[in-house]
C-alpha cells in the first residue's frame, strides 16, 4: 500500500503526530515517521523532502509549531499532497502556527487541518489515497460508521441515565 510520511520539527510534536499514526494504523497504511527540523537542520530536511517520491510516499503529514514552515517547504519540494497539521504553542495559541501553514503561496498549497488535528490529518491523508483504492475506501466507510455508532451509544446512555452519567 501507498506509504504517508509523517515528519514534525520537535519531538514535543509526538502526542499529535501520534494520532495521525494511529488513524492510519487502524486503516492499514504503510508510514514512516521522522523528527526534521527545517530550520535547525536544513541540509536534512531537503533530503528528506527531495527523496520523499522515491522512498514511495504519496502524502506527507506535517506538523509544525510557531513560524511553522515545514509544511509550507514539503510542499514546495514535494510534488504529491500535503497535509499541515499547526501545533498549539505556548506563546500564542497555535493561531501563529495555522496563520503561517494557510497563507501559502499561489501554487504551493498545503491542506490544513485544526491546530493539533493530528488524527484529522491522518484521515485526510487516508482519504486522499483512497481515491485509487477500492479497498481503503471500504475501510474508511467502516471507521466512519464506528463513529457514527460511538455517538448513538453515547446519546442512549444520555437517553437511559441522565447528563450526571458524564460528569
Amino acid at each position: 500500500m501507498a506509504k504517508v510520511g509523517i515528519v514534525m520539527g520537535s519531538d514535543s510534536d509526538m502526542p499529535v503526530m501520534a494520532k495521525a499514526a494511529e488513524v492510519l494504523e487502524e486503516l492499514g497504511i504503510e508510514y514512516e515517521m521522522n523528527i526534521i527540523s527545517a530550520h535547525r537542520e536544513p541540509e536534512e530536511f531537503f533530503k528528506y523532502a527531495k527523496s520523499a517520491e522515491e522512498r514511495g510516499y504519496k502524502v506527507i503529514i506535517a506538523g509544525a509549531g510557531k513560524a511553522a514552515h515545514l509544511p509550507g517547504m514539503c510542499a514546495a519540494i514535494f510534488s504529491m499532497p500535503v497535509v499541515g497539521i499547526p501545533m498549539k504553542t505556548s506563546d500564542l495559541g497555535g493561531v501563529d502556527s495555522l496563520y503561517s501553514i494557510v497563507q501559502m503561496p499561489s501554487g504551493i498549497p498545503v491542506a490544513t487541518v485544526a491546530i493539533n488535528g493530528g488524527a484529522n490529518a491522518g484521515l485526510l491523508a487516508a482519504k486522499i489515497l483512497a481515491t485509487s483504492d477500492e479497498a481503503l475506501l471500504d475501510k474508511i466507510k467502516a471507521y466512519s460508521a464506528k463513529l457514527k455508532d460511538q455517538v448513538v451509544a453515547k446519546d442512549e446512555k444520555l437517553q437511559a441515565e441522565g447528563y450526571k452519567a458524564f460528569l
